[in-house]
């Protein structure tokens, strides 16, 4: 049985984990634990693998070797050393390690998966992987070399060799060996277990948590997107016409209607709309106004989507063979195969791409005098200065980027291990590659938000709304306005930080009566 939590601990339920408690393991909660009830399925399950590592009939995992190599018997004498071999022979990741948020959620998840009791695990390798999570421990995980398919094999084998005393783990930052690390901690390194080493290293816990950290990640840049999006509308003196939700309701789309409601909540009271409600010879605004709750709200329905699947993995049981207890069996098959998170991914890669796409269009809208009926460029002596000319220059190139980026990753398998492995979801990179995606994306919005802000300037001494003045004085308190040429690129990284830390997202759920995007805050 494991120890009684404390009563600080982050109690969790294997199997019932949601997407609240995933983004508070997230954000580094210190103390993680299950319920002490949680042990019996443990025990139960561990017993039926002991019975089979006693017996003498063949048994996948337990008494043979892996993968191509499942017909080669194993004595009872190498057991150990068969779950050692296979934990050293797969730790052979490289590149740079994955970061401290993505191990959290990787460990516990790891960890939950097997408090479920059906992966044949003693409660001690449980209690390990919760100990250095809670110790504030970070093994040292390399982030490429998994396919997504038998498991993240090379990062889950990374991770469990530090459990072992062996590779390296992150302390404060620095990277140490891992039997020094766990010494200081006070936590004995982990000995394995007939097919523990198996049931650590087989699962879609780092795809997942990667996936989850992207999602994490980016419901702060869509929250912004959707204020800048607002900002821009005025800035360029668009109706709110096409936010109306008799329209949306037609559709029936809900991230549709969602992303209109938020519109209409940013927008309202604006003087800027109220000045050109009459005498307006425009009849329609650009797409990437007047749809942007067709397109922002489609991939509002993508990114739910995605958080949907991710929660039901992190709560999946993934290794391989998996023991069913009360039937005293134990049965191979494929739960190791990332596929769903894969498809889930490639969603969010789309999702984010097109968050970006559009907000390119809305700034080079801006720009063009001759739709947005500003100055060109958004400076007031053009010519002599370029105000932001290659300012979109740049928030193009990022969307160019990201449409690189969106390939999905799911349709590229190269089969591994002999043949054996033919089929892979490389959903490892699909969740991985979200990251530069939602850099080029926050980067582009922060492109924006001083475009739309410097674009108010010019209306004044009108007002937009009471929460759009609260964004545009965020950030002309340390960005002034744009009256000459000047050094952009600090202003780009500021405005991009108000983008990325959430300071323009609280001001949106500052509103009343709004749906939440994807966490409940």
């Amino acid at each position: 049985m494991g120890d009684r939590p404390m009563p600080d601990t982050f109690l969790i339920e294997p199997g019932h984990l949601t997407l609240d408690q995933l983004q508070t393991i997230h954000a580094g909660v210190q103390q993680v634990a299950f319920p002490p009830s949680a042990y019996a399925a443990i025990d139960a399950s561990q017993r039926v693998v002991q019975d089979a590592a006693d017996g003498d009939a063949p048994v996948y995992g337990v008494n043979t070797g892996f993968g191509k190599l499942a017909n080669q018997r194993i004595s009872k004498d190498q057991l150990a050393t068969l779950q050692l071999n296979l934990i050293r022979s797969h730790s052979v990741g490289v590149g740079e390690p994955l970061a401290p948020e993505i191990m959290r959620l990787m460990m516990v998840t790891k960890a939950a998966s097997l408090a479920r009791g059906h992966s044949g695990v003693r409660a001690v390798v449980v209690d390990t992987l919760l100990a250095v999570h809670n110790a504030g421990l970070v093994p040292y995980v390399p982030s490429q070399g998994s396919v997504g398919a038998s498991g993240d094999l090379a990062p889950l084998s990374h991770m469990t060799l530090a459990l072992l005393g062996e590779g390296d783990m992150l302390l404060n930052g620095q990277r140490v060996p891992a039997a020094q690390a766990l010494k200081s901690a006070g936590i004995t390194p982990l000995q394995l277990g007939a097919k523990e080493g198996l049931a650590l290293i087989n699962g879609t816990q780092t795809s997942t948590a990667l996936a989850l950290h992207a999602l994490l990640s980016f419901e702060p840049v869509l929250e912004a997107a959707l204020v800048i999006g607002a900002l821009t509308v005025d800035a360029a003196r668009g109706s709110d016409g096409p936010f109306d939700p008799r329209i949306h309701a037609l559709r029936g789309q809900p991230g549709q209607i969602d992303v209109a409601q938020y519109y209409r909540a940013l927008l309202q009271g604006s003087e800027i709309r109220a000045s050109h409600t009459e005498g307006d010879d425009r009849v329609q605004d650009p797409y990437s106004l007047r749809c942007q709750p067709q397109v922002v709200g489609a991939c509002l329905d993508q990114l739910r989507h995605g958080a949907l699947v991710l929660v039901r993995e992190a709560n999946a049981v993934t290794d391989n063979p998996l023991v069913f207890a009360q039937d005293n069996a134990m049965v191979s098959g494929g739960n190791f195969h990332a596929e769903p998170v894969a498809l889930a991914a490639d969603g969010m890669a789309l999702a984010i791409a097109e968050v970006g796409a559009i907000a390119e269009r809305r700034i080079a809208m801006l720009i063009d005098s001759g739709v947005s009926r500003l100055p060109p460029f958004l400076t007031a002596d053009a010519g002599l200065n370029s105000g932001f000319m290659i300012a979109h220059v740049t928030a193009a190139a990022l969307a160019s980027e990201n449409k690189s980026l969106a390939h999905p990753a799911s349709v590229d398998s190269l089969p591994t291990s002999a043949n054996q492995e033919d089929h892979v979801s490389m959903a490892t990179f699909a969740a991985r590659r979200l990251q530069p995606m939602i850099a080029n994306t926050a980067h582009i919005l922060g492109i924006e938000l001083l475009a739309a802000a410097q674009g108010i300037e010019f209306l004044r001494p009108l007002r937009s709304s009471e929460a759009l003045e609260q964004v545009h004085a965020l950030l002309r308190r340390d960005i002034a306005a744009h009256h000459v040429d000047r050094y952009l690129a600090p202003d780009i990284e500021h405005a991009t930080a108000l983008v990325r830390q959430g300071a323009l997202g609280r001001i949106l759920r500052g509103l009343d009566h709004l749906p939440t995007l994807w966490v409940a805050k």
